[in-house]
Order: C-alpha cells, then sequence, then structure tokens
C-alpha cells in the first residue's frame, strides 16, 4: 500500500506517546500493517515483549466525515461494559503532529480474520455455522444495547437516520464518483430520498458489519466465538435495520471485486441474505419494517464505498488486490440499488389496488 509504512521518526514518536501513556516500551517499536483494510489503516505494533494495534486515516485521498478513528475510539470505549467483544482502548491522539495525522491504540486481541474463501475454507461446515450464528446473534446484541446507558447519547442523532444516511453518502458521491457515473448515482440518491420510510427503531449502528470486520476465537475445545467486532469507524446511533442490510447486501458477489480475491462473505457456503436476515429476527433483532428500501439504501452505500476506495486508488494512496478492481464494483452496485427501489415501487403499487 502506497505511503503506508511508518518511518523510523514516526516509531519513535508512536513510542514516546506510548510510554507518556502509562505503556513503557520494551525495545525498539516495530509496526506491520495488517491487510485488508480498505479505508482506516491497521497496524499491529510491537516491542518484542507486548503487541498494540494502531489504526490512523489514510495519508491522502481522504474525503470529508471519512477515517473517523476518533468516532471509531468512543464507540469502542463505551461498549467495553456491554456484551458486545471489542478490543480494550489505550488511548487516543488526535494531533496530527507525532505521526502526521490522527490516531487511536487498542490492545492486541488475538484471534482470527476470515478474510477471503480460501480463509472460510479451513472452517469445517459445524464450526462456520456456529461462527455465523455467534455474528448474528452479536449484532442483535449491539443493536438492543441502551445506548444513553453506555455514554453514547450525543454520538448520533435517534431520528432522521436514513435521510441522514442518503445526504451524506451523496455528499461523498459527488466527491468520488467516476464521471461517467455522476448523474446515475445522483439519480439513485433522489429516488432514495423521496422513499424514505418512518424509522421504528433505534439503537447503536455498526454501519459495516460482517464476517471479515470481527475477529475469531476458535479454540478446537470449545466452540467458536467473536473475539472482538472491529472497524466501527462508520458506526453511530441509527436505524438498526439498515445495519442487517449492509450486513446482507454485502453478500452478493460483486464485493469481490472490492476484497480483490474471492471474499468468504460471499461464499455459496454462508446462509442467503434471506436467511441471515430471518436468522437476525430470531435471535432478538428489531422487526425488518421497509426490507427493500434499506437494501437499496445500502447497495447505494457500499457503491459510494467502492468509489471512495477507487478514488483513494487514483489519488496514488493505495494500490494492491481491490483497490485497482474496486472501481468496476460500482456501476452494479448501483444498478442493484435502483433493483430494489423498482421492486418496493411495485409491490406499494399492487398493494394500493383495491
Amino acid at each position: 500500500m502506497t505511503g503506508a509504512a511508518l518511518t523510523g521518526e514516526q516509531l519513535a514518536a508512536l513510542a514516546a506517546w506510548l510510554t507518556d501513556a502509562g505503556l513503557p516500551v520494551a525495545g525498539p517499536l516495530h509496526a506491520e500493517l495488517i491487510t485488508g483494510g480498505r479505508s482506516n489503516l491497521t497496524y499491529r505494533l510491537y516491542d518484542g515483549v507486548s503487541r498494540w494495534v494502531l489504526r490512523t486515516p489514510p495519508r491522502a485521498g481522504r474525503t470529508p466525515s471519512a477515517h473517523d478513528v476518533a468516532r471509531e475510539y468512543r464507540v469502542t470505549a463505551a461498549l467495553l461494559a456491554t456484551d458486545v467483544p471489542v478490543a480494550p482502548v489505550v488511548g487516543l491522539c488526535e494531533d496530527p503532529s507525532p505521526i502526521g495525522v490522527p490516531f487511536a491504540v487498542t490492545e492486541f486481541i488475538d484471534g482470527q480474520t476470515i478474510r477471503t474463501q480460501a480463509d472460510l475454507d479451513t472452517l469445517d461446515d459445524s464450526t462456520m455455522d456456529m461462527a455465523v450464528t455467534r455474528l448474528v446473534e452479536t449484532l442483535a446484541a449491539l443493536h438492543r444495547i441502551d445506548y444513553v446507558a453506555v455514554g453514547l447519547q450525543g454520538f448520533g442523532r435517534p431520528h432522521g437516520y436514513a435521510q441522514r444516511q442518503i445526504r451524506r453518502w451523496s455528499q461523498q458521491w459527488e466527491i468520488v464518483a467516476q464521471p461517467a457515473l455522476l448523474t446515475f448515482g445522483l439519480q439513485i440518491a433522489a429516488r432514495l430520498a423521496a422513499a424514505v420510510p418512518a424509522q421504528p427503531s433505534t439503537g447503536i449502528v455498526h454501519g459495516d458489519y460482517r464476517i471479515d470486520n470481527t475477529l475469531l476465537r476458535l479454540d478446537p475445545d470449545h466452540p467458536p466465538r467473536i473475539a472482538a467486532v472491529l472497524d466501527w469507524e462508520l458506526s453511530t446511533i441509527g436505524d438498526p435495520v439498515a445495519d442487517v442490510a449492509m450486513m446482507c447486501a454485502y453478500r452478493h458477489p460483486i464485493f469481490d471485486l472490492i476484497i480483490g480475491a474471492p471474499s468468504a462473505w460471499t461464499s455459496s457456503r454462508l446462509p442467503t441474505p434471506t436467511d441471515l436476515a430471518t436468522a437476525y429476527e430470531s435471535v432478538g433483532g428489531v422487526p425488518l419494517a421497509s426490507w427493500e428500501f434499506h437494501l437499496a439504501l445500502a447497495y447505494f452505500k457500499i457503491g459510494v464505498i467502492a468509489a471512495g476506495i477507487d478514488h483513494r486508488h487514483r489519488a496514488g494512496a493505495a494500490s494492491g488486490p481491490g483497490f485497482d478492481s474496486a472501481g468496476e464494483a460500482v456501476a452494479g452496485y448501483l444498478e442493484l440499488s435502483l433493483a430494489q427501489l423498482k421492486s418496493r415501487s411495485r409491490k406499494q403499487a399492487a398493494q394500493a389496488q383495491p
């Protein structure tokens, strides 16, 4: 990844910061970029004795309101006392002067990331099924948390989530869109804005939930469990149905273009989006009202995310698998969004007939 390596000077600044935070560094600090990130960068820090995880925004190609490590830090800290597993926080530095960008540090959690179909193929069917069950149960548990009780009452406005999402992602789209698709995307955004349903439930939403944004603890003597939920940069207070829709929308095979390889989450071995949605409701998740609308919004958002990855690639801020192919996924996600909107319109017209 272009420009992602930390210099000796930056590592020295991080070592000094860790020491000031009460975590003396035992030896020279080293950093290893953990592969797979398509937005914020994740590094494993180690000094020969201890390990930590560093999260930073990308060095270039950033877009407004994205890559907010302070936001990630706040929600992770708030969830430490809940049933949702997260990495214990170490500290947050919003001053960019030490390494050129703001950063957050958490403790290192042992676990396995299931990112590609090759990773998934290391699991037998029973282990995989239990892992997916834990994944869905954890999302439902997140949505049941009283966000006021855990100190997140100011983390996002409780109502009008869909309207804010459409406005935010439309603004992102105008920045990152490929010129040939700009008008098409804006037309879909306008259709979404005209179709916003009521919001019957409110809770903490992750915003980017799927198997590769978790760490699995795979112990041969115990059932698999979620060791930590990762990548909280899109989290907020909003409509939990939208969170489930994002999880299901990522199941489409076109997501492989963003990962840059056959991804675990698109595997035919996993439950279908319909089965995932049903499983979520069965373990105590919120009722999935206005489902076609939320799927349409999810597909639009993933299309903008793919365009943003392509934007950073074209800006020279990122390279490698996924970065060079994400742009090919954008039109497909816009078409998927439009198809859901048309399906919703047809159902509404049929229901309106006497």
